[in-house]
């Protein structure tokens, strides 16, 4: 039984049992993402301020099998917070920004599914603490939608993705009924891990409110670089080096091929590049150190026994906070600048770091035999996670290679599931990846997530359309 639309006689049942201005219509920015793949169907937009508020909605939209599609931030690339069809009610958490608690001696704080990335950050320094996730869109993206993905970002290889730094959930499940689970605990073995369930879900068992976040102590020192390396198979190399030089200490080993660098200097020339001429790889490292170390000491030491082992011909390491910050500013700019030039398809993959080096080249190769491109390699190396995205020769767009596009994506992710990795590192499903689910998952881990869905949401009212083809 198709799901009933939230139109305007919804709205009106609904609008009594909320507080006022909590129900509007759905402005443009809420229909759209931003690749511009997807424009939504919503009429409706609801805007709770409490958990209490996410609960009446959602169990009036059960009474009335209505779908919802919760919305964090928009910031998602896979078109999870977009239902093109269908007409669902968008359910924004953007008013529940609350820090509700910290505990600076637990290392932990309790933050509502609508705070914004960049807040917490903020919370957590002033608490001398570190909340290590983070990724260009720190500014705008909100904790429900990076845990409901399970964000990644640039500082997994020392501390995990967001599923590994959080202790406990408060949801609203499909049915209205609240999960009271913001625990704070490091050990809790009493049965199934439902916030495990939750988290990477996408919004389709439920709406997650707030968590309670694992904090960090804050490095004392922290040091910079960009290390040029004449391959992929070198920057595993340097990694295994800088790793054994130095430990747990390395937070981000981000590799960038030249062709990042030529989209910055094109797209976004105020964004100060590290080389005049940039080399064809490159990898920027950065460690946190404790009380009394030097890590420009460190990285040095390292520098030069890369420069030893013929792992690295050159490199510049940060002597300031400043230059430091302008060295992230190239990496995170990267992505701008991909989306000023307009990719054919767009990659986020992971592999056995070992693959790595032959996947790159067995890729191009492949892509290659369908059709003259340009292809910008670049991500977090040190977790196996690539984004490798296909762009036009310059003098085209796009739309002009709009025939190839499901070629391109099958010939990479093919080769991707054949050495063994990922199709979705952690941008998700979303609705851009339902077809890859079929292909590429695991039979019986399918009809198990099948279950899960029946079980949890028989009516399907829950992000519907997203993850589950």
């Amino acid at each position: 039984m198709p799901l009933a639309p939230a139109d305007d006689a919804l709205a009106d049942t609904l609008r009594p049992l909320l507080p006022d201005d909590t129900l509007r219509r759905a402005e443009p920015r809420y229909l759209e993402e931003p690749r511009g793949r997807w424009q939504g169907s919503s009429a409706w937009v609801a805007l709770p301020r409490s958990t209490e508020d996410v609960a009446a909605i959602v169990r009036h939209c059960a009474g009335k099998r209505t779908g919802i599609v919760p919305y964090g931030g928009g910031t998602g690339l896979v078109g999870g917070q977009i239902a093109p069809e269908g007409q669902p009610l968008l359910l924004s958490l953007e008013r529940m920004t609350a820090i509700r608690a910290t505990y600076p001696e637990e290392n932990t704080l309790v933050a509502e599914a609508g705070a914004i990335l960049s807040d917490i950050h903020d919370t957590a320094e002033a608490m001398d603490r570190l909340f290590p996730l983070s990724l260009a869109s720190k500014g705008s993206a909100r904790l429900g939608g990076l845990l409901s993905t399970n964000a990644g970002g640039i500082n997994t290889l020392r501390y995990g993705n967001a599923r590994n730094l959080v202790l406990g959930l408060e949801a609203v499940l499909p049915d209205g009924s609240v999960w009271h689970g913001l625990r704070r605990l490091r050990k809790d073995n009493t049965g199934y891990d439902l916030r495990h369930l939750l988290i990477g879900a996408e919004g389709t068992l439920g709406v997650i409110t707030a968590a309670s976040l694992a904090l960090s102590p804050r490095p004392a020192a922290t040091g910079t670089a960009f290390l040029a390396v004449s391959s992929p198979r070198a920057a595993l190399d340097l990694l295994a080096l800088a790793r054994d030089q130095l430990g747990e200490t390395v937070s981000a080993f981000e590799l960038i091929h030249r062709q990042g660098l030529d989209f910055l200097a094109a797209e976004l020339p105020d964004i100060r590049r590290p080389w005049e001429t940039p080399p064809e790889w490159c990898v920027l490292i950065e460690i946190g150190l404790g009380r009394g170390a030097d890590p420009v000491a460190a990285l040095e030491t390292l520098f030069a026994e890369a420069l030893d082992q013929g792992l690295s011909d050159d490199g510049l390491i940060a002597s300031s906070e400043t230059q430091a910050q302008q060295f992230w500013d190239v990496r995170e700019h990267i992505p701008e600048a991909n989306r000023r030039i307009g990719s054919i398809s767009s990659h986020d993959i992971s592999l056995p770091l070992s693959a790595i080096p032959d996947f790159i080249v067995d890729a191009t190769q492949a892509l290659n035999a369908i059709g003259s491109f340009r292809i910008n390699c670049f991500g977090h190396l040190g977790d196996g996670n690539l984004h490798f995205n296909v762009f036009p020769q310059d003098g085209q767009t796009r739309a002009d290679h709009a025939h190839q596009r499901e070629a391109i994506k099958s010939c990479v992710h093919d080769l991707t599931h054949g050495m063994g990795g990922s199709v979705s590192a952690e941008h998700g499903i979303g609705r851009l990846k339902t077809d890859d689910m079929t292909r590429y998952t695991d039979p019986a881990k399918l009809a198990a997530m099948r279950s899960i869905k029946t079980a949890l949401d028989p009516a399907g009212i829950m992000n519907p359309g997203a993850v589950l083809p």
